[in-house]
């Protein structure tokens, strides 16, 4: 397996915001990391950051806006802010709901993974240097976006003889994500998108985070979301192969706030977003995209699911969510276990590779080496609800690397392949990672409440 990379967009943004705006198409080229050249080692931490990420996205602490580390196969976004304008790289999380960088000089990031976040190259938002920037009051309603409360933060102002002049700013937010966390205060800002500049726009000033080496962009479908903000019709991507991974290849991010009401994109099929489920304590749940798995095949075999993992219920349990910020797929013991045990029962022409299982985390693993050439596994397919369907490639499920091995890249809990990962049973049951995503056009159609798919070489 070739080293993973992080895509990032580098574009001059014309035009998101105006009504009269086309859509705007954005070129995704890679921004490298410098992860571990043991391939096994690699796999593990994708595991590993798969798992935790999952675990936080099933778990979410109650008031706390879910955000996670940056793993490699991430996706990033450049956004200016400021007057004049700061650039500074976003994680793009389909999974959360809040945009925010890291500011100011002092800013602190402990424990940042990656071989090229040093303290000395974070880029930073300097508040002091834009002539834009202000503290968000207290009563200012989009500081209950940014605590996911209808409540007020005002406690100063609420004991005060004169409340309609009270300068209390909003409260510090402090947000755990999945192996850590970022604390800050949330700002208006300017936001500048090529020639146009959309003001007043909600962004949290972090001044300190673990594990988190740059700001996030949340896509997520809460009031603070980048595509909430800017009032966007719809959102798409495509995700280039691995095989491209350390190339100058590139693909497309599409963000539109002009399409026309239930109009349908060429060649692609389309299954309905379901209603999210309100949970007292996990307000989390209602920034996801859910979507309608009504069954997966293996080799065309339907493999046996109880359906109360494939739906999600008034308690938040069960059902699919898409995830850009996720890596390999997460499926509940529930529904891996008997995929797993399909594949095995199917391939009979590869041996089980045990020993790499435990070395990466995954399974089941086989021995390809001296087996059936080109490499054969049964085919794994989605069915979705509104007749959609994902045959999914065959590198977006099985990883070869290494000495002749080759794991299903998909990812449970309670120790795979020896290793420890308890994510809890929770929350979604199913969380379709960027991994299963390559080659696919996908299209976030929120004005219609549906997800677009298309399979389609992506540069």
């Amino acid at each position: 397996m070739s080293p993973p990379c992080v895509l990032c967009f580098s574009s001059l943004l014309l035009c998101i915001f105006p009504i009269i705006c086309p859509a705007l198409h954005l070129p995704l080229k890679q921004f490298h990391t410098n992860p571990s050249p043991d391939p096994y080692q690699t796999l593990n931490h994708l595991v590993s950051s798969s798992l935790t990420r999952a675990h936080h996205l099933k778990n979410p602490q109650a008031t706390n806006t879910p955000l996670f580390s940056h793993s490699y196969g991430g996706y990033s976004i450049s956004l200016s802010f400021g007057t004049p304008p700061q650039t500074l790289p976003f994680i793009m999380d389909t999974g959360s709901d809040l945009v925010w960088f890291p500011c100011t000089h002092r800013y602190v990031c402990k424990n940042c993974s990656f071989s090229s976040s040093s303290k000395n190259n974070i880029t930073s938002f300097i508040p002091k240097q834009s002539l834009t920037s202000k503290l968000v009051g207290c009563q200012n309603p989009k500081c209950s976006w940014i605590h996911h409360t209808n409540t007020t933060q005002c406690d100063e102002c609420e004991n005060s003889s004169t409340p309609q002049n009270c300068t209390q700013v909003c409260p510090p937010y402090f947000i755990l994500y999945g192996s850590g966390i970022t604390v800050g205060v949330a700002l208006s800002e300017t936001l500048n998108l090529g020639d146009i500049t959309v003001p007043d726009f909600l962004v949290g000033c972090s001044i300190f985070s673990s594990r988190q080496p740059a700001g996030i962009a949340g896509f997520g479908r809460g009031l603070p979301s980048l595509p909430t903000q800017l009032k966007l019709h719809k959102f798409s991507y495509c995700l280039i192969s691995r095989r491209f991974d350390d190339s100058s290849s590139s693909s497309t991010l599409i963000l539109d706030s002009n399409s026309d009401f239930d109009k349908k994109t060429n060649g692609l099929t389309y299954t309905p977003f379901l209603k999210n489920p309100i949970v007292q304590g996990k307000e989390a749940f209602q920034v996801y995209y859910y979507i309608g798995l009504r069954k997966i095949t293996v080799g065309g075999n339907h493999v046996k699911v109880p359906y109360k993992y494939l739906s999600p219920g008034n308690d938040g349990d069960g059902g699919t969510i898409v995830d850009s910020g996720s890596t390999f797929t997460f499926m509940a013991r529930e529904i891996f276990e008997p995929v797993a045990e399909e594949f095995v029962k199917q391939v009979k022409n590869y041996s089980r590779a045990r020993d790499v299982e435990v070395l990466t985390g995954l399974r089941p693993c086989f021995d390809v080496k001296g087996g059936e050439k080109p490499v054969k596994f049964p085919e794994l397919r989605l069915h979705l609800k509104g007749g959609a369907e994902m045959a999914l490639p065959l590198r977006n499920y099985f990883a070869a690397f290494g000495d002749g091995a080759a794991c299903l890249t998909v990812v449970t809990d309670g120790g795979v392949g020896g290793g420890e990962g308890e994510v809890g049973d929770s929350g979604p049951s199913v969380i379709l990672g960027s991994f299963q995503m390559q080659n696919y056009y996908v299209e976030y159609d929120l004005r219609n409440e549906r997800l677009g798919l298309k399979q389609q070489l992506c540069i």
